[in-house]
């Protein structure tokens, strides 16, 4: 399956892609649930080895309610990228409201020890028009 990343951003030469889709077969909007897939693709395009430590969400739906999610690493995962190498990886979002966003940050640790942090950008979550 090809992904497009519509959405992207970079800091301290580290690049995050997103490419988000609406899953209507796990959604119901009759009782109010909205549930999209996310794709990222985490680049380290630096010249020094780093380790994804820990995630940080802001998650807004459609009503202005705001969710705060932070955890460690990602799907399970704390992987380390050395120069050159990238990370892909799925996850989802359900949401009470048709319309939505994401955005955030990962918190980095490079080979020296030293923290760092880098932007998830900002995307839509968005379900089709539909008809009740």
């Amino acid at each position: 399956m090809k992904f497009l990343f519509p959405h992207a951003a970079i800091t301290h030469d580290i690049t995050v892609r997103v490419s988000v889709n609406y899953m209507p077969e796990q959604s119901r909007p009759e009782i109010g649930k909205w549930f999209w897939v996310y794709h990222i693709r985490i680049e380290n395009g630096s010249e020094e080895t780093v380790t994804l430590e820990r995630r940080h969400w802001r998650i807004t739906d459609a009503e202005g309610r705001i969710s705060i999610v932070d955890g460690e690493g990602v799907v399970g995962e704390q992987p380390t990228l050395s120069p050159g190498q990238s990370h892909d990886y799925v996850s989802g979002c359900p949401l009470e409201t048709p319309h939505g966003s994401m955005e955030g940050f990962y918190s980095f640790r490079r080979a020296d020890g030293s923290p760092m942090e880098v932007r998830i950008p900002f995307f839509p979550l968005a379900a089709p028009a539909t008809t009740h």
